[in-house]
Formats: structure tokens, sequence, C-alpha cells
């Protein structure tokens, strides 16, 4: 699930995909994309690409359109059981995001690379600045699995199962909320921070300390799991996975869904 650095070669056919962002700054991924990039790496937009248009409810990134998505991947090569390697230079919260819609949508999921672009940089490798040509693969139509709404968020909590928020304890616990209107947490959550699996160099921590982070959470018989809009969340789902728990569902709005309700 992760690949490192050292061991990535974009020239034996996998297909390399830049997802950078900032939230503070919609254009800064691209600008640093053009910049500088993993040789032959396409780039993939978090709001253009991996989300669709913001509506009254949905949360801050809806879920982009299956087809709309699947036809993006194709010009970037990518088929259902191409080999794929994601990127971005953030502890895995948008590299994640494209990990969590391709399996969603029964591709073969990507893997990460650990540390991101800093490690590639690190282990001295090339940079390029040119975009690759566009790509063609064939795909036959399929729906999002693995997610739910608000209503059926609410049939399976009523059904027991557990609700984890995957933000900043101060954003948790409703002290300090920087981007959503209401502040506070879905009742019953609890709390893991998604950049508790990394550690200050971008890289995923070991499994033992993965398991410490999800302490007795990991055996709860069906997980939930949401952050602000539905992305960083998928950093916890995906440490969920590498420890067994690929069950675990995505809440896709997250607190921004569930706030502009109240």
């Amino acid at each position: 699930m992760l690949i490192e650095a050292s061991a990535l070669d974009p020239a034996q056919g996998t297909v390399v995909v830049d997802c950078r962002f900032s939230l503070a700054d919609a254009a800064e991924g691209r600008r640093l994309y053009a910049a500088g990039h993993i040789p032959g790496a396409h780039y993939l937009d978090l709001n253009l690409d991996l989300s669709s248009p913001v509506l009254s409810h949905g949360g801050r990134h809806p879920l982009p359109d299956p087809a709309a998505l699947q036809a993006r991947l194709a010009e970037c090569g990518i088929g259902p059981q191409t080999d794929v390697v994601a990127y971005d230079a953030s502890r895995f919260a948008f590299a994640a995001r494209l990990w969590w819609l391709m399996r969603g949508l029964g591709y073969r999921p990507p893997r990460l690379l650990n540390g991101g672009y800093p490690a590639w940089l690190a282990s001295g490798g090339d940079v390029d600045t040119a975009m690759p040509a566009a790509q063609h693969a064939d795909y036959a139509p399929c729906e999002f699995s693995g997610y739910c709404d608000i209503e059926a968020l609410a049939r399976l909590q009523a059904g027991g199962a557990l609700l984890v928020d995957s933000r900043e304890a101060p954003r948790y616990a409703g002290l300090h909320e920087p981007i959503d209107p209401v502040a506070g947490h879905i009742p019953g959550s609890v709390n893991h921070p998604w950049q508790g699996l990394s550690d200050d160099s971008g890289r995923m921590v070991d499994p033992d300390s993965q398991r410490e982070h999800w302490g007795d959470t990991l055996g709860a018989e069906q997980l939930v799991v949401y952050c602000g809009s539905g992305v960083t969340a998928c950093v916890n789902l995906f440490s969920l996975a590498m420890l067994g728990r690929d069950d675990a569902i995505l809440y896709a709005g997250s607190w921004s869904d569930w706030c502009s309700y109240l």
C-alpha cells in the first residue's frame, strides 16, 4: 500500500499522479506541479478532479461524479487494473483521497509514496516540468461504494456503528473552527486525528504505532470515519485498511455537511 521513493521507477510503466494541494490556496498545487514534479506524473486537482461542485448540502468537497472521474483517470492512462502511485506533500492528506476514490470505484488502489514529494527529492529523484501527453484507458462505468450520506449515517449509528472524527482535537472539542460555520463534533463520535498517523517528515508511522493510534476503536464492529469535508478522513481509512479494517465507511460530506443542516 506504500512505496518508498527509492523503489519508484516512473519509467517502468507505473502511472504516477501528483495530488499536491493547499486548502488555503487552491492554485498552489498546480503551481508546484508546474515548477517541478516526478517525471511523467499527471496532476489531479482536489477541487476540479477529485470533488464535485459545492451545493447547499454535501460538504465542502462532495464526491466527484464517478463518470467524470473515470474519464479523467482514463486521460491519465488509468484503467481499473492500472498500477498507480500517488503522492502529495501534505502527509498523505490528498493522495489518500485519490486512494479512497479509486478503491471506491472498484479500481486497483494506488500505492502512496511514503514521505511524498519531499521524500522523492531527498532520494535524489529526477524532477521534470513537462506535462505528459493525454493517454487513454478502457473502463466500464461504475458507481462509488464504501460511503454514506447523512441519512445513512443516522441508520448506521442507530445500528451501533462507531463514528470517528479525524480532525484535530481542538476542532473536535469545538474550541477552534477555522473553516466551517459551526464548531463541535457529531454526537457519539470519538476523536482520532489523522495527523497522528505520520511523522514530521510525512512518512507513515509503523504498524504498532498505528494500532496505538487506534486503540480499542480498532475492534469496533462497524466504523464510520469523517473529517471536515471527506478528504483527510481518507488518511485514517488508509491506515485502517493497512491494519485489516478495509470495511470502514467514509461519511462523504463529513462535518461540513452535518453542520449545514443545523
